[in-house]
């Protein structure tokens, strides 16, 4: 306990000293947590217009696109009709635009932070981040975990990140120490045994959602249990219902969603309800032909304004029982992600698969962990998770063909984990 508490300290003083900002980000969401609609519509709206304000001034990419649109902003300009005005931008506009989208060399920012993540295309996305940018994304997290009486520095499992070279787990240990965190480097029997034991000590778990559901498997079918733990946070994932099954019955919690991406930041975080809150102080969302667009109101150093995230959503009118007003995106349905080619030229949305599975669900009952490949036009391969009958082979079948309409050929192979452990699990990727 002593030691516990060392560290909890040892990780508030190092927060303290990284992001000075944190405390007065995170004491600024807690008073809007229960705000009014009204309350919240007027602080998105103020927000809003400090962005674009800030981006015409020191951004050329949006100073050039507010001129092509024709755009003043004039003394009582109503941000939310200049939004509406701007175009969409995708990952790939941010990459090749990077020079010019950064305003850190005609801004003097106190402090930033260097910030990666992957493109479609494989080619990475950096840019500087903002301290209070970063300060107000980890104080939204916050915010999260303290509806479920959890904080980031209690003691915490990890299931991310992986190095396997001797003196990069020796560094990686010694960072997860100062912030009180074990991690699971492998999915052995054994390093799965040793992370259990480790956990009866831990106040939560996180990381990926397809990891974190593969540790529960392994443990339920090992005959291990945690009753100890108060949260499970899963992030950077698409969470299915047999995720929480396996995980309720290891860790006796579901596993809660947090979503958002490194340039978009928190966008969403899952309340005790069931319902994931935007987190509309820090980002402003739009759905557009069923897509999220975003505009993250803290991105000054790298202004992100109507970017195209890549994810099919839903949004719901109905307001939450937990008492919070924020606005609640009720299902993420998928990546945008490539399309699925078949023969005679036809072409269809990767989004197709979740309607294939999830009409399984609903009508057949038989909930199938799955991920499918596309090497060859007209051919698509299916990886079915665990042992699946001959009856259930037969419905993928029979309800993959009412949508591609017999120009794709689906080739079933059924795997005992279809989650490579190294990168996120994606439910569709494209060869071609």
């Amino acid at each position: 306990m002593a030691l516990n508490f060392i560290k909890k300290i040892i990780f508030k003083l190092g927060v303290a000293k990284r992001n000075p900002s944190f405390n007065e980000k995170f004491i600024s969401l807690m008073k809007t947590d229960f705000a009014d609609r009204d309350e919240l519509d007027i602080l998105v709206k103020n927000k809003l217009r400090d962005l674009l304000v800030f981006s015409q001034q020191y951004s050329n990419f949006y100073r050039d696109r507010f001129n092509k649109q024709g755009i003043i902003l004039s003394e009582n300009f109503d941000p939310f009709d200049v939004l509406s005005r701007l175009p969409t931008v995708t990952k790939s506009d941010l990459i090749t635009s990077n020079k010019l989208i950064d305003t850190t060399s005609f801004f003097p920012f106190k402090k930033t932070f260097f910030s990666e993540t992957s493109g479609s295309s494989g080619e990475p996305l950096t840019f500087l981040k903002n301290e209070e940018w970063d300060s107000a994304n980890r104080a939204a997290i916050a915010r999260g975990m303290s509806w479920y009486g959890v904080e980031f520095s209690d003691r915490n499992g990890y299931f991310w990140g992986y190095s396997f070279s001797k003196l990069q787990i020796v560094k990686t240990k010694f960072f997860d120490f100062l912030l009180n965190r074990f991690r699971l480097f492998s999915y052995s029997d054994e390093d799965i045994q040793s992370f259990m034991k480790k956990a009866e000590n831990a106040v939560y778990i996180h990381g990926y959602s397809s990891m974190i559901y593969e540790v529960a498997r392994k443990a339920n079918s090992n005959g291990m249990k945690l009753n100890n733990i108060k949260f499970v946070k899963g992030t950077s994932e698409k969470i299915y219902a047999h995720y929480n099954d396996e995980a309720f019955k290891a860790f006796g919690r579901k596993i809660v969603s947090e979503y958002g991406a490194a340039e978009a930041g928190i966008i969403a975080f899952e309340c005790p309800e069931g319902n994931m809150h935007i987190n509309e102080e820090n980002c402003l969302v739009e759905v557009i032909d069923e897509k999220i667009v975003v505009t993250n109101l803290e991105s000054l150093s790298f202004p992100i304004i109507r970017y195209e995230l890549g994810d099919f959503v839903k949004l719901s009118e109905k307001q939450c029982s937990c008492g919070r007003h924020h606005k609640v995106i009720s299902e993420v349905l998928g990546r945008v992600g490539k399309n699925i080619y078949g023969k005679e030229n036809k072409v269809f949305p990767s989004l197709t698969l979740y309607y294939i599975f999830k009409r399984l669900a609903l009508e057949c009952g038989y909930i199938i962990n799955y991920r499918a490949e596309q090497h060859e036009i007209g051919k698509l391969v299916f990886f079915l998770e665990g042992e699946v009958s001959q009856e259930v082979n037969d419905k993928v079948l029979d309800f993959a063909q009412s949508y591609f309409l017999n120009t794709v050929e689906v080739e079933l192979k059924n795997e005992s984990v279809i989650h490579s452990k190294n990168k996120k699990l994606k439910d569709f990727e494209s060869f071609l």
